[in-house]
C-alpha cells in the first residue's frame, strides 16, 4: 500500500512540474506605438513613446489637477478645455 501511495504521490509531483508556466509570446505593437514609431518621436528599446521627451507628453487639460490627477472643474481653464475637447 505504501508504494502505491508513493507511486501516486510521484504522479501528481510529476504533473505538476509539467504544467509549470511557460514564457509570454511576444504581443503586437499598439497603435500608439505605431503612430509615435511615424512622427519620429523618440521611442525607448521596447517601442513606446519616450515620456521624457516633451513632444511625447500628452495633456488634456492645461489647468489645476487634482490630487488623483484629473482636471479640477473649478478652475475656469479646465472647464475651457472640456468645451474645447468636446
Amino acid at each position: 500500500m505504501k508504494q502505491f501511495l508513493t507511486a501516486i504521490l510521484i504522479l501528481l509531483l510529476g504533473a505538476s512540474v509539467s504544467m509549470a508556466q511557460t514564457p509570454a509570446t511576444a504581443k503586437p505593437k499598439a497603435k500608439t506605438e505605431k503612430a509615435a514609431a511615424s512622427t519620429g518621436t523618440p521611442l525607448k528599446k521596447d517601442g513606446t513613446p519616450d515620456k521624457r521627451y516633451k513632444a511625447n507628453k500628452t495633456t488634456a487639460t492645461e489647468g489645476p489637477k487634482k490630487k488623483d490627477g484629473t482636471a479640477d472643474m473649478r478652475y475656469k481653464a479646465n472647464k475651457d478645455a472640456a468645451k474645447k475637447k468636446s
